[in-house]
């Protein structure tokens, strides 16, 4: 059994690339039989691949003398195998209280957090834990019973980085009987958990009831499960390969937001809208995303040509999601600055004595001439009798209740309205530059229409030429 379960490791190493000749590995033992036995294998392992192995002990402060036996019991042995041995006293019960997280999510937290800067201290390569294959069949059940996708199924992998610091679980494919046989045989001490058999804890509940109950209906669920998350595992890979290819391709990416074409994410498989979604919310995000299905369906869904063509959505973590006519648009909330969602007022004055001014302002910037005559061509431009306006004119964003007198309507319209005729985006009609006369007559929409007033014909002697121009 003993020479078995090190090939297993030696192997499952090798085939993961779980470590490298030389390297510095942090060893995490909370002194249960899992963690000891993984003690002893690594500690047989350490000479012939040249390799550093720290202990790292936690001790959560919620079972004092059960605690300080498990953390001299694992001191002594890491001395025994002449290996460095470190730990902590954390207040568990205390910072539950104080943020009222759950208990099981915060110490994880905690542990994790400790266990990196100790890897990042010493130098270590990877963090080893000894999560086993009945560890990975009781969180496959919990995220069938929680809801999951192929993701969750995947369950925990054999190596994963997480920050600057490789998680790597050599022992994922074994049984926990086997761990128990390898602590039997090379006599490794160990010490029990009385928290193990508690059913206040979900996974306690997973491995004590309802594992039990159903392997009646399948003897080797457990190796079934396992199966699945190896399959699970494998796919999920691939397809989030693929998503991040089509993010590559097809989103436009800046810091705080993203963009595609509705078209482009509504032509691809609904698998992967799903998870290019989810990659954009990732991107925006300093924090991992966990969006919920709903949500993700209803961003999706509105990409649709029979969805609305504008759409707004609070996706969570302070990002929004939005469509725009045929853009689908991701905005993180620090750059709504940027995007003209909840921006303040701006106004500019244009004073009559000088010859040019430039006024930038919603990614649209306006240059005035004030002199000789030039054409107007096409929407981009206007020309106006410089007497026939009254100075200084004003270059603002639209107020409620902004109209302009149509060159060619009768009576007036609504800005809201020539904003949604032309298809402007909704986040950019607050940051866009209207230009008025210091009567408060709305002379242009630059690059949509102009008004009938102050209009250049034979008579006019001094003009004002502009031009819009996108930055």
């Amino acid at each position: 059994m003993g020479s078995r379960m090190l090939q297993q490791v030696r192997s499952t190493a090798e085939q993961e690339g779980l470590w490298a000749k030389g390297d510095a590995l942090i060893a995490a033992v909370s002194g249960g039989p899992d963690s000891m036995a993984l003690l002893h294998l690594l500690s047989r392992l350490a000479a012939e691949h040249d390799l550093t192995i720290t202990v790292a002990h936690v001790n959560h402060g919620f079972r004092k003398a059960e605690s300080a036996a498990e953390a001299e019991m694992v001191e002594q042995y890491a001395a025994k195998l002449g290996l460095a041995f470190e730990m902590t006293e954390l207040d568990m019960p205390a910072y539950i209280e104080e943020t009222g997280m759950n208990p099981s999510a915060a110490s994880r937290e905690r542990r994790y957090a400790y266990l990196v800067e100790t890897a990042e201290r010493r130098g270590a390569a990877a963090i080893v834990l000894a999560h086993h294959g009945d560890d990975q069949a009781e969180t496959i059940m919990m995220r069938l019973l929680r809801g999951t996708g192929l993701t969750g199924l995947s369950g925990m992998a054999v190596k994963r980085r997480e920050k600057n610091v490789q998680l790597i679980r050599p022992l994922l494919r074994m049984n926990k009987s086997d761990l128990m046989q390898y602590c039997s045989e090379h006599e490794v001490p160990y010490c029990v958990d009385s928290s193990n058999n508690e059913r206040y804890y979900f996974r306690n509940v997973i491995r004590l009831d309802v594992l039990p109950y159903l392997t009646q209906f399948n003897p080797q669920l457990s190796h079934s499960l396992r199966r699945l998350a190896d399959v699970a595992g494998a796919e999920d890979e691939w397809m989030e390969q693929q998503a991040e290819e089509r993010f590559a391709e097809l989103v436009a990416s800046s810091p705080g937001e993203c963009k595609v074409r509705g078209s482009d994410l509504t032509s691809l498989p609904v698998a992967l809208q799903r998870r290019l979604i989810k990659l954009i919310l990732n991107y925006l995000s300093n924090d991992t995303v966990s969006a919920a299905f709903e949500h993700i369906e209803a961003m999706r869904l509105a990409a649709r040509t029979d969805a609305p063509s504008t759409w707004r959505f609070d996706a969570g973590a302070g990002i929004r999601c939005m469509r725009e006519y045929e853009v689908m648009r991701w905005i993180r909330s620090a750059s709504f600055a940027s995007g003209g969602t909840e921006d303040s007022d701006y106004a500019y004055e244009l004073d009559r004595s000088a010859e040019s001014w430039q006024v930038s302002e919603g990614g649209l910037t306006l240059v005035a001439r004030h002199g000789g005559h030039v054409k107007a061509k096409g929407r981009n431009e206007a020309c106006f009798d410089a007497e026939k306006v009254v100075f200084p004119l004003v270059v603002r964003n639209r107020r409620p209740g902004d109209r302009i007198s149509v060159l060619g309507l009768n009576g007036s319209k609504k800005v809201q309205d020539m904003f949604v005729d032309e298809k402007i985006a909704p986040s950019a009609r607050e940051r866009y530059p209207l230009l008025f006369d210091a009567e408060g007559r709305l002379l242009w929409i630059p690059g949509i229409r102009r008004s009938g007033h102050a209009l250049v014909d034979e008579a006019t002697k001094e003009f004002l030429f502009i031009r819009l121009e996108n930055e």
